[in-house]
């Protein structure tokens, strides 16, 4: 099955490809040739129907889109919606983790959580899948993988930051990964 991701971001690229696999044959938006899509909506779920609709509605393709959030709960819930820029537009991966780590210095509770949402429209039927992964949030950065604030985000129950794990292992625990895997069930699904 050929689907679109509409996501300009290569990691979440390589990420969603690794989980589904062979069996589907996933086009991001430089190769659709589609231009950045605007996140305007104010929670994850609206972005995420956002950028799937407006690839249906220009492109006539199946796809599905993504919108992920990082709420700590030291700063009631932020960066959340805005994790992506949360140190201004065209800001970088660690200049977002040091805005973070700078908000939270001398924060005694670190508890946080990823977020993803995702929108999939099917044959002009949309669809919702979410995944969540609690954790803390580290008082420095430890690891070279992954990206965002994978460095700093230690989930509940494990001794390595995302940023620290093997590309398998942290999909097979994370936020994205937990809802591209209810994705891809359904997807299987749909194909029987």
């Amino acid at each position: 099955m050929e689907i679109v991701f509409a996501t300009h971001n290569q990691h979440k690229t390589e990420e969603v490809r690794a989980i589904l696999g062979a069996d589907y044959r996933i086009l991001n938006l430089p190769e659709l040739g589609c231009p950045d899509i605007p996140e305007t909506a104010d929670t994850l779920k609206g972005n995420a129907l956002q950028k799937a609709q407006y690839v249906a509605d220009h492109y006539g393709r199946n796809c599905f889109a993504d919108d992920t959030g990082l709420e700590v709960l030291a700063l009631d819930g932020r960066p959340g919606v805005y994790s992506a820029r949360y140190a201004g537009e065209g800001c970088s991966y660690q200049d977002n983790v040091l805005k973070l780590l700078g908000e939270m210095q001398g924060a005694a509770d670190r508890r946080a959580c990823f977020k993803t949402v995702v929108a999939l429209i099917l044959n002009g039927k949309t669809y919702f899948f979410e995944g969540r992964v609690d954790g803390i949030i580290l008082p420095e950065q430890r690891g070279t993988d992954g990206f965002g604030y994978d460095p700093v985000f230690l989930p509940d129950g494990y001794d390595q930051t995302f940023a620290e794990m093997s590309p398998a292992t942290k999909n097979s625990i994370s936020h994205r990964g937990r809802a591209i895997q209810q994705l891809a069930a359904f997807l299987m699904d749909c194909g029987k």
